[in-house]
Order: structure tokens, then sequence, then C-alpha cells
């Protein structure tokens, strides 16, 4: 949206034209202007329909219906007018156009009136439409809150504020996006957060330079993140949980939400934190380090179990009799690294035909899908039953995490191992296994001020046992 930088004038009509003009309220049916003549003042209202709240604006009106003295065009006639009265708990006195008409645009109500000079009056009576605030569909937990983030950023923060009452908790606003100007919210604990990452995040993004936010926090991410994009590491950890969000806010961490989305990013991050999972700390702190050393271990065996099969496979002299049942005994007409590449893909494919089909027929249409595909492909020969056991295990250990990201990057990790273990044998396996490494040290989160691999890079001994087990909450 262009930025306006005239202001209110003395005179009345010059200001109401130039406010029909910029709004463009003829050519737009939802902009209402409602013109009225009280007591011998002209007045004008700007709103959007839809988002007001009728019956504070049915207030609204009858309150000015019964003032008699709007002013003469004096200083500070607008702010005495506000005062006497006005029923409305937010009420903002301006003489900028740029702030009317964000101001319209954002839900809230303008009132030009002959009596108040040069200055104009923001009155909030907003009703977003929103949804109810239930349970995040990947983050669900068997003990503990049901709500959820929902697309309305006030709503959002005031279910952070439930959470956390203390003075310390800042929230601070933001507008993004030359068209959009889109709210954002970066909330902090002022005692806690660290000063020199607050600095940083705050010059970042009123230094964006970006038309739109449409896509909520993954513009922003996009417009925090420009460089290295070919790593395929998350840089960016995101809930929609406000207890998570909150535990992390009492953590040190800097929480960044979007309007019109319903996750909050959290800075800074590691790889280590998305290994962690809301439901750890509802349990006991035995069954949470259990729960959470299991995640561990499936998803890191989720990169590796195909390509050391594979490894294997191609080594049979390394195979002890014993394991010996790893060698399928009907290994398909297809080459097994070409088997393993093309069930990579039938998952994919399977997620976006549940992803696209109707609530009440994708369960069965995955499950059936994906029966149907592996028994035939197996009948047919193309595909040995060792794939589809080994791919099976590997497409549920990526939903034991709910880091979608994360669960692409290790997918596109893995290929990058099999492919270098066809081309390389162990010498590939052993540089497939340097190359994810060093994309893990060099990753680049948008705040510079800690490393990736924290707390093993630099050493925090607390810090990673925290992380890695369940540790009891003390007084």
């Amino acid at each position: 949206m262009q930025i306006f930088n005239q202001t209110l004038g003395a005179s009345y009509d010059d200001n109401v034209l130039l406010m029909d003009r910029l709004l463009r309220v003829t050519e737009s049916a939802d902009l209402i202007r409602r013109a009225l003549t009280v007591g011998g003042a002209r007045m004008v209202l700007y709103y959007v329909d839809g988002f007001i709240q009728a019956p504070s604006l049915q207030k609204l009106l009858t309150h000015i219906l019964s003032v008699q003295d709007f002013g003469d065009g004096g200083e500070g006639d607008a702010a005495r007018f506000a005062q006497r009265g006005l029923p409305a708990v937010e009420v903002e006195v301006t003489a900028s156009f740029d702030r009317l008409i964000l101001a319209v645009l954002s839900g809230c109500c303008a009132f030009l009136c002959e009596g108040f000079g040069p200055a104009a009056l923001v009155i909030d009576l907003r009703a977003y439409p929103a949804r109810e605030a239930s349970e995040p569909e990947n983050d669900r937990v068997m003990r503990g809150s049901r709500d959820g983030f929902v697309e309305t950023l006030l709503f959002n923060t005031a279910m952070i504020r439930r959470r956390i009452r203390d003075t310390s908790l800042t929230v601070r606003y933001l507008n993004v996006g030359t068209s959009t100007r889109t709210d954002l919210a970066l909330v902090y604990m002022a005692d806690r957060a660290d000063g020199a990452l607050v600095r940083e995040l705050t010059e970042k993004l009123s230094r964006l330079k970006t038309e739109s936010l449409v896509l909520g926090h993954q513009s922003v991410a996009e417009s925090l993140v420009r460089t290295r994009w070919y790593n395929p590491f998350p840089k960016i950890r995101t809930t929609e949980r406000p207890d998570a969000a909150a535990a992390s806010i009492l953590e040190g961490s800097l929480l960044l939400l979007c309007d019109n989305s319903p996750e909050a990013m959290i800075f800074p991050t590691s790889v280590f934190d998305f290994l962690q999972e809301t439901d750890d700390f509802y349990l006991s702190p035995l069954t949470g380090s259990y729960l959470r050393l299991l995640r561990h271990g499936v998803f890191l065996l989720s990169l590796l179990l195909t390509p050391v099969w594979y490894l294997l496979l191609k080594n049979p002299a390394w195979v002890p009799p014993w394991l010996s049942l790893i060698f399928p005994q009907n290994p398909g007409a297809l080459p097994i690294l070409l088997q393993l590449y093309l069930t990579e893909l039938a998952l994919d494919g399977l997620k976006l035909a549940s992803l696209n089909t109707p609530n009440v027929l994708s369960n069965s249409l995955s499950v059936v899908g994906g029966l149907l595909l592996g028994d035939f492909a197996v009948t047919v020969g193309w595909l040995s039953p060792d794939v589809i056991l080994y791919m099976a295990f590997v497409g549920i250990a990526n939903f034991t995490q709910s880091s979608y990201e994360l669960g692409y990057a290790f997918k596109y990790l893995r290929l990058l191992l099999l492919t270098l273990t066809a081309i390389g044998n162990i010498w590939g396996f052993g540089l497939g296994i340097v190359l994810i490494l060093v994309l893990l040290a060099t990753n680049r989160t948008p705040l510079g001020g800690r490393s990736y691999l924290y707390p093993l890079i630099p050493f925090d001994g607390r810090a990673l046992r925290r992380l890695i087990l369940r540790v009891k909450k003390w007084n």
C-alpha cells in the first residue's frame, strides 16, 4: 500500500475529498462512507463493512446524536470530544492521512468532523472473523491444553498474556509490507531475552523490503532468510501451541507472531530444538525422557536405514551370517536403488493425494491406496517386499516429530546418501555423512548470535542434557 505523507488541513471539505479519493469509496462496495449533520456540524465516518461490530457502531451513533457541541475547529477539540464519554475502548487522535487510511483498512473507524479542525479520530470497533482456538492438527498432545493459535493477532497475544502474568512480558507491534501492511508482534521477556538479539531482529524486520506477507509466517521467513537456500535444514522453528510458545518465551526466546497466520516463529533456534515435543512436558520426567530418546533414535534411523541397507547389499561380504536375512528373497525386476527412489516418490504422491481428498475419504484413501499400490507392485514383480518394509518404516518415522521442513530435509539427505553410496560405495557413504555434518554446521538462522548446533557447539552440558532428557522442573 502506498504511504501517504499528507496531513489534515483546516478545511473540512478538502479533508473529506482527499479521504474519498485515497480510499476510492465510490469504487469499493465494502468501504462505507456515512455522512451526518448533527447540531449544524457536518461529519463523516469511514469503515469497512464486515469489520465493525454493529451494536458498538449503533452506540457510537447514539452518542454522536446526543452531542450538542463538537468544537469550533480549534486545537484540541477532537481530543476533548474523545474524552466526553465516547463509547469506545480505544480512541486515537491523529492528523495523518496515512494513519487514517491504514486504520480503516485494518478494520477501525475513521471519524472526521467539521468542528475538529486539522485532526480526526480513529475509533477501534473491530470484530474480525475468527475461528475457534482448537487444538493444532500437527501438534496434538495426550494430556494438556487443547487450544491453539488462530489467524487473529490480537487473540494470539491474549493467549500468551493469559499464561504469563508478568510485567516483563513485552509485546511490540510492527508493520511490514508495502501492499499488505501486515501487523507483526514481537513478544519477549524484557528481563530474560538477550537485548542484542531483540535489537537485531527488530532492525531486520524494520528493514524488510517486501510487497506483501499474504502467506503469513512463511512470507516473513523467506524475507528474513535470503541466503543458503540450498541448505535443506529449517532456519526457523514454529509452533501453533500457546503453551509451547509461552514456555519458549520464559526460557528467554523471542516470539514473532504474524496476523493472518496461526503459527508463531521462535528465535533463536538450533537443530536439537526441533526434536522436542510438547507432550514430553505433560508426562512424567521418566516417560518424557523415554519418548524423547525414542524420537531421537527413530528419526535418526529414518535417515540411515535405507542407505546402510543398500550399502550392505553392495558389500555382502561384510554381512555376518546371523544378518543374512537382510538380503531380499525376491529382489524384484527393477534395481534396488531405483525401487527406493520410486517408493520415496510414491510416499510423497500419497501425501499429496491425502491432502487434496475430502476428510471423510482421506483416511481410507491413504491406507487402502498404500496397501493396494504396495501389494500390486510386489505381485507384478516391480518392487521387493523388503523395500516396501523399509520405506514403510521410514514414512512412519518421519511423523515422530512435527516439523515438516525437518522431515523433508532428512528425505533429501537420505536420497543424497543413497546416490553417493551407489556411486562411490563406502567412500561415497562416508562423503555423504561428511556433507550432512557440513550442512548442519554451516546452516545460518536469521539471528547470528547462536550456532545451529548449540548446545553441542559451543558445548553447554547442562543445556544439552535438558534437550536430550526430560529434566524435572524444580522450584
